[in-house]
């Protein structure tokens, strides 16, 4: 059709750049009016638009001349047709908007073309036309999958920084900043899930998580720090139901989900618990995936965690001390007696219903039953830690052993849960 140069187009080439500016006035009025979302953009990203359809008159000359126009051709149109508007308009206006302009633009040309071409080229110039309509698809698609990936590496990069300032424990003023960039809604409840990473590469990771995400309604941030996942829900009702449809986007081991929080300004706790179990979790074989990091407490004493010999030492042996009723002793005596219900009472010199009530009691005041073997191991945990830190001397009841017959006698009468009937 045309050669280097202009060929035999010429003549149409001239005219067309002639009417580039009338062109592009004509095609954004056009959109005007058939684009109801066109008509409620800015002003600045309208002109933007000019900017570009003139840039795509002046892009079709140069690609008749650089022989474009040719059935055979396999020359491409260049994506710096689009280089006239900033990158932020393509965050403003999606692909499939584009199109929308491109389309009406070409409309434009097309009609036109009657007054472009020169006599006798108007089927030449309308085929040409064609497919360079395709071409600015084209054009337009690669800027677009560049920016997206250009997004898509600056969102996975201040992800991985949002996710190492909670490990850090930032203050919350870097978190809501970082949230903030990312577009977080910070929806309550909030709470940070751990586990091992899938491997490969990081963002084809956090792709099936927030893939995941989006099918339960859930709002997420993740990061993959060395081998590890981790996973920020925000307003998922129940924490662990959520991270339970996630599961798919870990690897093998342990899942540990840390307490539920109301705010990320405080999911730094969240985050400190549910690195602290998945550190512990090993210690567990048969722990359910995922577990609260809370079910972990007892591993999480034995690895170090500090924060959970506080709980252990406060919220159970603390508790047990205060609550009196030789409580204290009769866990002592049942633990040591291998959770035989008998056998602890025979060594305290008491009625099995007796210990029965206690231990009853226990599981009360600290929400551990010793009749559970995996509670047991938790309530003796913290027996442990709460007799080798005390937090304040603590007299704890004189075991019934030592008593005399007399007073032994007395007090079998008092814990004799009968006396209260």
């Amino acid at each position: 059709m045309s050669t280097p140069g202009g060929g035999e187009l010429s003549a149409t080439l001239r005219r067309i750049e002639r009417s580039a500016g009338a062109l592009a006035t004509s095609s954004v009025a056009r959109m005007d009016e058939t684009l109801p979302w066109f008509r409620a953009l800015p002003a600045d990203q309208r002109s933007w638009v000019m900017l570009v359809a003139q840039a795509g008159a002046r892009s079709l000359v140069q690609w008749l001349q650089d022989g474009g126009g040719t059935a055979d051709s396999t020359q491409e149109v260049s994506d710096e047709v689009f280089a006239a508007a900033p990158q932020a308009l393509a965050r403003s206006i999606t692909l499939q908007q584009t199109v929308a302009l491109i389309k009406v633009t070409i409309d434009v040309v097309e009609e036109q073309v009657s007054h472009l071409a020169a006599e006798g080229e108007e089927q030449q110039l309308r085929e040409a036309v064609l497919r360079f309509s395709r071409e600015i698809a084209f054009a337009a698609a690669r800027v677009y999958a560049r920016a997206a990936e250009s997004r898509g590496a600056w969102d996975a990069r201040l992800q991985a920084l949002l996710v190492d300032a909670l490990l850090r424990g930032d203050s919350p003023d870097v978190l809501a900043s970082r949230a903030a960039a990312l577009g977080w809604a910070d929806a309550p409840p909030v709470a940070v899930a751990v586990g091992r990473s899938p491997g490969g590469e990081v963002s084809a990771v956090l792709h099936v998580v927030y893939r995941q995400a989006r099918r339960i309604g859930v709002e997420v941030i993740g990061g993959v720090h060395g081998d590890r996942l981790v996973i920020v829900l925000g307003g998922a009702a129940d924490p662990m139901t959520a991270t339970a449809k996630l599961l798919s986007a870990f690897g093998d081991g342990p899942v540990v989900v840390g307490p539920a929080v109301p705010s990320l300004d405080e999911a730094t706790e969240s985050a400190r618990a549910a690195l602290s179990g998945f550190r512990a979790a090993p210690a567990w074989p048969s722990a359910p995936r995922p577990v609260p990091a809370a079910d972990l407490l007892p591993e999480r004493a034995l690895a170090g965690d500090a924060e959970a010999r506080r709980r252990l030492r406060h919220d159970v042996y603390a508790t047990l001390v205060r609550a009196g009723g030789e409580l204290l002793a009769t866990l002592d005596a049942f633990l040591a007696a291998g959770g035989t219900l008998e056998s602890a009472a025979r060594a305290l010199f008491v009625h099995p219903n007796t210990v029965r009530y206690r231990l009853r009691r226990i599981a009360e005041v600290t929400g551990f039953s010793p009749l559970s073997p995996r509670d047991a191991f938790a309530l003796q945990v913290a027996l442990t830690v709460g007799r080798l830190d005390p937090v304040a001397p603590i007299t704890s009841p004189v075991p019934t052993q030592t008593m005399t017959p007399a007073t032994r006698k007395t007090a079998q009468n008092e814990d004799d849960p009968r006396r209260s009937l």
